[in-house]
């Protein structure tokens, strides 16, 4: 076997170890995005109910106006979430074509700053996303309805 083509192969894998973090960027993009739906379903059915005077009970609409307010942070912090791994992603993607190139012998005079710093802002991209996602968890079971008017009948 030859030499370079080892070297070509131990560079690829050099440039592609930070490749796992975007398994785990589009996994967490994607049970993100399920809370965002699940949110955007329920602010519709709210509304639907709400515009089509299904509700009549006074105690029951200001619940559900309340109810529709608090859908719509857990939306907004699950959009934030999105928006901070999407650009986790991007820079651990420009990581990854930096290391290749530089491992690649393409680009010599490539500084290691520019990989660190784009890798180190992704992964902080990366911890806030998981940190929104937090908030909207603990947001969404302290606002889950349990002072309900209806679950006090």
């Amino acid at each position: 076997m030859d030499a370079s083509i080892d070297a070509i192969t131990n560079h690829i894998q050099l440039a592609l170890a930070p490749v796992f973090l975007l398994t785990a960027v589009a996994t967490f993009i994607n049970a993100i995005s399920g809370r965002l739906a699940r949110s955007v379903d329920r602010m519709h059915s709210i509304r639907r109910a709400i515009d089509e005077g299904q509700v009549k009970d006074p105690a029951l609409l200001r619940n559900m106006h309340k109810d529709a307010n608090e859908v719509k942070v857990r939306g907004r912090l699950c959009t934030a979430a999105i928006f901070f791994d999407v650009l986790s992603g991007v820079f651990i993607s420009l990581t990854v074509l930096e290391l290749f190139f530089f491992q690649a012998g393409a680009v010599r005079s490539l500084q290691t700053m520019y990989v660190i710093w784009t890798f180190v802002l992704g992964l902080i991209f990366f911890m806030t996303s998981l940190a929104i996602v937090l908030a909207e968890i603990v947001y969404a079971y302290r606002s889950a309805g349990w002072n309900n008017p209806t679950l006090d009948k």
